[in-house]
């Protein structure tokens, strides 16, 4: 197999991403779970440009990475200034990493309007800076920044600046499509032109995703002979953002049988999206090819029946190699596959001709077509398939419930209040409890009545809260405030994470559902957990 190396930008272009903010510890974190990835070099920052950045070089020293190199980027120096006299420069000698990346004008515009100099001035500004780093690093690349731009203005003076920058001692020139508008065609048209002009240039590739091209584009230069293909983690960056490399990877990897990180860690890279997602404090994207969590999901009937008999008629790979796995969702578009499929993962074998099904598929959709959505609930929905079944207790049932809302000063903050008559076991609980909102007040009202029968429920916190407002289409179909709300509530404990679902025109009786849903799956996922111990327990003896 051929090889080609990973150079990971996210802790530097990534962070330009309008929404992504990354402190110094946030950054450090990520590098160690992107070296456990295998990725070969991580762009920690620009020193020169802010404190965070200057912070993270000399935080990292401290950690003992096994796969990447630590990479230090800035730019060529000021027409005004020379190599000696620049505290850009300076800053990257003073990071004292291993491996440092600067990137020059290559655009003849950008030459005359953005650093308003000579063309002829740029080219020493390429050579020098190179030419004064060189002996002061072990690994040099030279990021050329709107080359594809500029080879489209002005062929010539782009390619001298390549060899500018081989001259003064790049070991890789990294071709950048800074504004993201080049298409695959024309990337192939101009890195064959390239490699005609400069025979065995070591070049690397830098896209943005301006047209939804980055990945395409990243792969098109390295089936051409690139030696190092840049990106970010889940495609973070300015504007559209960059590469993917969630997606690069495995398409190099799976697709194109080019080695980029070692073959037992690419089960690795879902985990490692979600992190650095996590981190980012950036909800997830679920369509995002590969890592997603809708990458290997199944709706239809059709299709969910014919992934059962063989997986590879709707997934062109196996999920769990990058870390993924496969699911099959509940809707109203569901069939009896998706039932039987989703029974035996809760440890249900059942007949396609069990009534039991056609009762549940009847009920299923019957509840979808009211706004349920249990592809996205499936905590509701494995509740809703045990109490069918006969299998999940009654743990409580809540009576009644008032909740008040009051503003007594135009500065104050309103007062939610919940008051909630629940029955366990034969024994009524009345009790009340204020909140921050209505919903964490019912929230706290019916932890208040039911923690002292189930302590466990103290183990339990809200993820997020999701309130979506939808038209059902029928004679009582209403718009606006009158409008029908779907409530998605994600808790968790020390062990799990599930969502539950709501449904109403009033919004506290949807969260009511949802919370109620949420409180019943945290004692059925306990009562379940103890008949595992014990059947272990007795399978001993």
């Amino acid at each position: 197999m051929k090889e080609i190396k990973v150079y990971d930008t996210t802790l530097r272009d990534g962070s330009q991403a309008e929404d992504v903010h990354f402190s110094t510890e946030d950054k450090v974190r990520i590098a160690c779970r992107l070296d456990e990835l295998g990725i070969d070099y991580i762009e920690g920052g620009w020193p020169a440009s802010n404190p965070t950045d200057q912070k993270f070089f000399h935080e990292i020293k401290n950690y003992a990475l096994k796969n990447a190199k630590i990479t230090a980027f800035g730019s060529t120096h000021p027409a005004k200034r020379t190599p000696e006299s620049d505290p850009n420069l300076q800053s990257l000698i003073n990071a004292e990493t291993d491996v440092v990346t600067i990137f020059g004008k290559t655009w003849d515009v950008h030459v005359r309007d953005a650093l308003r100099t000579t063309l002829e001035r740029n080219l020493e500004l390429i050579y020098n800076s190179l030419a004064y780093l060189r002996p002061k690093v072990k690994e040099l690349f030279f990021d050329a920044e709107h080359f594809f731009d500029g080879f489209k203005a002005n062929k010539e003076y782009a390619l001298t600046c390549l060899k500018k920058a081989l001259d003064g001692g790049a070991e890789v020139v990294v071709l950048c499509d800074t504004n993201g508008g080049t298409t695959p065609m024309e990337i192939k048209e101009i890195l064959t032109q390239v490699k005609e002009e400069i025979p065995n240039i070591p070049f690397g590739i830098h896209t943005h995703n301006d047209s939804e091209l980055a990945v395409a584009n990243t792969l098109i230069a390295a089936d051409m002979g690139a030696v190092q293909v840049q990106g970010t983690m889940n495609g973070y960056g300015e504007r559209c953002g960059n590469a993917n490399l969630c997606s690069i990877i495995p398409c190099l990897q799976l697709k194109m049988g080019i080695t980029c990180i070692p073959e037992e860690n690419l089960s690795l890279l879902t985990s490692a999206a979600y992190y650095v997602a996590e981190i980012a404090n950036i909800g997830a994207f679920h369509r995002q090819p590969f890592v997603g969590r809708s990458a290997f999901a199944h709706k239809g009937g059709i299709h969910v029946s014919a992934v059962r008999r063989n997986a590879r008629t709707y997934e062109h790979i196996v999920p769990e190699v990058v870390g993924n796995k496969q699911r099959i969702l509940l809707s109203d578009l569901a069939g009896q596959s998706n039932i039987l499929f989703k029974a035996k993962r809760y440890g249900f074998h059942l007949d396609k001709d069990d009534p039991f099904v056609l009762d549940l598929l009847s009920k299923l959709k019957n509840l979808e077509s009211q706004g349920y959505e249990y592809s996205a609930a499936e905590a509701s929905f494995e509740l809703l398939l045990n109490r069918t079944l006969g299998r999940a207790r009654k743990y409580f049932s809540l009576d009644s419930y008032r909740v008040l809302e009051s503003k007594r000063g135009h500065e104050e903050e309103p007062v939610s209040e919940a008051t909630v008559m629940v029955r366990v076991g034969g024994m009524l609980e009345h009790t009340a409890a204020a909140g921050k909102g209505p919903v964490n007040a019912l929230d706290n009202s019916l932890r208040k009545a039911l923690e002292k029968f189930y302590p466990s429920l103290s183990e339990m916190h809200l993820v997020d809260f999701k309130v979506r407002v939808f038209s059902i289409n029928n004679t009582n179909n209403f718009s606006g405030t009158a409008s029908r709300v779907k409530v998605l509530i994600e808790s968790a404990d020390h062990s799990a994470q599930w969502v539950t679902v709501g449904v109403s025109f009033n919004i506290i009786e949807a969260s009511r559902q949802a919370l109620e849903d949420s409180l019943n799956y945290k004692l059925f996922k306990d009562d379940q957990a103890k008949l595992t111990k014990a059947i272990k327990e007795a399978e001993k003896e």
